[in-house]
């Protein structure tokens, strides 16, 4: 049969509009293809947990959105050495390049930054920055014992063997505090390159070949970062919140207050929101202090807000417990869930909220209920009135609420016919007093058997 010109016009329109559109698809995965892409961080003030966590995030998200480098931009005093020393174990296992950028001007890679910025594949500095002074201290601020010394200067003569750094001024920082200028750093092949600005950074670095890997896994990476669009990796609120909690400075003032809010409520009767807020203080003192992990800190506040709001229905009062518990269960939500399983402020600060709001209401109907009149058993039967139908012995018998109940008289014994009204119960038996029936009342009971 022949074909139908109406279908091959509506195929060949078809053929055109699907090639139109795989074109239409296929344009913005080569234009990604084509730009290359920079994760850029920036770390600022004390390392802590807290940044060694954000960092080791930085890497792993590097690696899996397939960014052509991790760019970190620095400027600190220094930190925790066990941070530290988490962060070069995460920057020399990147299968990315990690390029460490000590900026703006004015800006140090002290102590604990001079360690991070040996350990980077690249390590980069600013006109008018400085980096070294890596001897460790005390949580007192008095240099660390000749066993500490020694195993930090190791560390960062490792480090510096490793990236083909000075060794001397790597050890001179560790044993003698020294420190140099961006230039000094340069010519002592402490970094690699003085660059003002991060546009300056990415086109020098541009062709650079570097090493990346694991140990046994090393290879080599070509760097494309001239024209790179650059994409950012913040901390994020919870993550600066965080950062504050963790802050060394606040440590001495959490314990202190915490302390003094647990005495004081425990030289006081009851249980208030002084006790309830010194324990939460004394968690987060603990934390900041590094003795406590983020995620025990956690879980340990976690534990406190379920048991405040069970306490809060169990024995309701003004709202202490429930408003402790949502205190405790914000912070958490702030210490406990992180990175990827971090949870956003729009549904932690409602659900806390929520919980707290829900505790209260379920107090308030603990507390009525209990003080309901009973609706079940022999308390329930008081003040109901019946007529004896048996007596012998001083005890007679009523049929009430469909059942044969066993009645004795509170202040004389019962006689049949009797018109009675329940007023207790002692075991299965309950206690009636004498009462007159009311007036058209009968003394039949219909559903006697």
């Amino acid at each position: 049969m022949p074909r139908s010109p109406f279908l091959s016009l509506f195929r060949r329109i078809a053929g055109i509009l699907l090639v139109a559109l795989g074109c239409l698809l296929a344009a913005p995965v080569v234009s990604a293809a084509q730009t290359p892409t920079v994760l850029v961080m920036r770390i600022d003030g004390t390392i802590t947990p807290v940044v060694a966590d954000h960092l080791g995030e930085g890497v792993r998200t590097a690696e899996r959105e397939g960014h052509v480098a991790l760019l970190v931009e620095m400027d600190t005093p220094g930190g925790l050495l066990q941070s530290t020393r988490e962060i070069v174990q995460d920057v020399l296992a990147s299968d990315v390049p990690v390029i460490v950028h000590v900026t703006p001007s004015g800006a140090r890679a002290a102590s604990a930054g001079a360690y991070i910025t040996l350990s980077a594949h690249v390590a980069a500095m600013a006109p008018g920055t400085h980096i070294g002074a890596g001897t460790p201290v005390t949580g007192q601020g008095e240099e660390a014992s000749e066993k500490v010394v020694n195993d930090a200067v190791a560390f960062a003569v490792s480090i510096a063997e490793q990236r083909e750094r000075s060794t001397d001024f790597a050890r001179d920082m560790v044993r003698d505090g020294k420190s140099v200028s961006d230039q000094e750093a340069l010519r002592i092949k402490a970094v690699d390159l003085v660059a003002p600005s991060r546009d300056v950074l990415l086109t020098e670095l541009d062709g650079r070949r570097v090493m990346v890997g694991p140990d046994g896994a090393e290879r080599e990476v070509v760097l494309n970062t001239a024209g790179a669009q650059v994409v950012e990796h913040e901390l994020g609120f919870f993550g600066e919140l965080r950062q504050l909690l963790a802050s060394p400075e606040l440590a001495y003032l959490f314990l202190s207050i915490g302390t003094l809010a647990v005495i004081y409520e425990l030289a006081g009767p009851g249980m208030g929101f002084a006790g309830v807020l010194g324990v939460v203080l004394l968690v987060l003192g603990f934390v900041a202090l590094s003795v406590l992990p983020f995620n025990v800190g956690g879980l340990l506040l976690l534990l406190l807000a379920a048991a405040l709001f069970a306490a809060e229905v169990i024995t309701p009062g003004v709202g202490v417990f429930a408003a402790g518990g949502t205190v405790s269960l914000l912070f958490a939500g702030v210490l406990l869930f992180r990175g990827e399983l971090g949870v956003d402020p729009a549904v932690l600060w409602p659900t806390a909220l929520v919980v707290g709001g829900g505790s209260i209401l379920a107090g308030r109907l603990a507390w009525r209920a209990r003080r309901a009149p009973a609706t079940t058993g022999h308390q329930a039967l008081v003040g109901h009135e019946a007529v004896v139908r048996r007596a012998a012995g001083g005890t007679g018998q009523v049929w009430l609420e469909g059942a044969w109940w066993i009645v004795r008289g509170r202040d004389a014994a019962v006689a049949e016919g009797q018109h009675v009204r329940v007023v207790d119960h002692d075991g299965l038996e309950l206690i009636v007093e004498h009462v007159e029936p009311a007036q058209g009342q009968g003394t039949e009971q219909k559903d006697e058997p």
